[in-house]
C-alpha cells in the first residue's frame, strides 16, 4: 500500500530563500571609506548573505571643482593632481573595506571617478536592487556621497533605504503605504518577494476624511490581489492630515513590529534640483526603519 507524503510547510526563512532570492540575484550598493556610511554596507552584506545574492560594491567619487580661480593654471594643475590622488586613495580604501566585510559572498567591485549619484544610477542597469542610505540626513558631499532620492528617481530600480543606525533586514512584518498611483503599484510589485515571505503584511492608506470610502475600496482590492500571490495581508485606513502620513506609517509599523515600509517614491526634477513629495521626503531623510522605494 502506497504511503502518501504530505508537503512540509515552509518556514519563513525558506520562503524568503525561495521568493526573494530568485527575484534579487544582484544587489548593488555604494561603498565609501567614510566610517559614518558603514551601516549601509553592513546591511547590504547581511541581505546578500541571507538571499545568497551577488553583491556589487561600487566605489564612486570625483574631484570637486576648485573654489577659486587660478589665472596661471599652475596652482590648479597641482591641486587637481593632489585631489585625484586623494580620490584614488579613498577608492582603494573603500575597495578593501568592501572585500573585508563581504568575505565569503559572491561579489564584484567597480570603481569609477564620477559623481556618485550619476555613476551608480548608470551602473545599476545590471542590478535587481540598490541598497542606499545608511547615514545621517544631510551628511556627505555630492562628490563623495550618493543621493538616495536621486537614485530612486533615476535608476529605474527598487531602492532599499537603510536607516542611519543600520541593522539587518528581516521583513517578518511589513507595512505597505498605499495610494492609488503608478508609483505605489510599482512598489507593491517590486516588494512582492518580501511580502510573500512575511508573516504579517498591513496595507495602509492614510487619507483625508472625504477619501475614506475610496481608500477602503482600494486597500481591499490590494489585499485581494496579494492573496492571489499567497500573501496574507490585511487592510487599514487611517484619517490624518498630509503632514502626518509618514508618522502614521511608522506608528503602524511599530504596532506590528515591522522593520520595513514599502512605498512609492514621488518626485521630479525642477531647475536642476530634485523636488520630492512630503511623504517621500520624510521617508528618505528621516527613515526610522528600512524603506523600500520605487518610482
Amino acid at each position: 500500500m502506497a504511503t502518501l507524503l504530505q508537503d512540509t510547510p515552509k518556514t519563513r526563512d525558506e520562503k524568503l530563500a525561495s521568493s526573494a532570492s530568485r527575484a534579487f540575484r544582484t544587489i548593488l550598493t555604494h561603498v565609501s571609506s567614510d566610517a559614518e556610511e558603514a551601516p549601509r554596507v553592513e546591511a547590504a552584506v547581511a541581505l546578500a548573505r541571507s538571499l545568497d545574492a551577488t553583491l556589487f560594491g561600487v566605489g564612486c567619487e570625483m574631484t570637486p571643482p576648485m573654489a577659486a580661480t587660478d589665472p596661471t593654471g599652475l596652482m590648479q594643475s597641482q591641486w587637481f593632481e593632489a585631489m585625484e590622488e586623494v580620490v584614488r586613495s579613498n577608492l582603494e580604501r573603500a575597495r578593501q573595506l568592501f572585500l573585508d566585510q563581504a568575505h565569503g559572498l559572491h561579489t564584484d567591485w567597480i570603481a569609477a571617478q564620477a559623481e556618485p549619484s550619476d555613476g551608480i544610477a548608470r551602473l545599476s542597469r545590471g542590478a535587481d536592487l540598490i541598497v542606499a542610505g545608511g547615514r545621517a540626513s544631510g551628511r556627505g558631499e555630492r562628490y563623495r556621497s550618493a543621493d538616495t532620492g536621486e537614485l530612486t528617481l533615476r535608476s529605474g530600480r527598487p531602492v532599499l533605504v537603510v536607516p542611519p543606525t543600520g541593522g539587518e533586514l528581516e521583513a517578518r512584518s511589513v507595512v505597505v503605504a498605499w495610494k492609488d498611483t503608478r508609483e505605489a503599484r510599482r512598489a507593491l510589485s517590486d516588494a512582492l518577494p518580501f511580502l510573500q515571505a512575511a508573516e504579517t503584511v498591513a496595507v495602509l492608506d492614510v487619507c483625508d476624511d472625504n477619501e475614506v470610502m475610496a481608500a477602503e475600496t482600494g486597500t481591499a482590492a490590494v489585499v485581494a490581489g496579494l492573496a492571489r500571490h499567497d500573501v496574507a495581508a490585511h487592510a487599514r485606513v487611517v484619517t490624518a492630515p498630509a503632514h502626518r502620513v509618514a508618522t502614521e506609517l511608522n506608528i503602524a509599523a511599530q504596532a506590528i513590529g515591522a522593520d520595513l515600509i514599502v512605498a512609492g517614491g514621488y518626485g521630479h526634477s525642477r531647475l536642476g534640483e530634485w523636488v520630492f513629495g512630503g511623504v517621500t521626503y520624510d521617508l528618505l531623510h528621516h527613515p526610522e526603519r528600512f524603506v523600500l522605494l520605487s518610482h
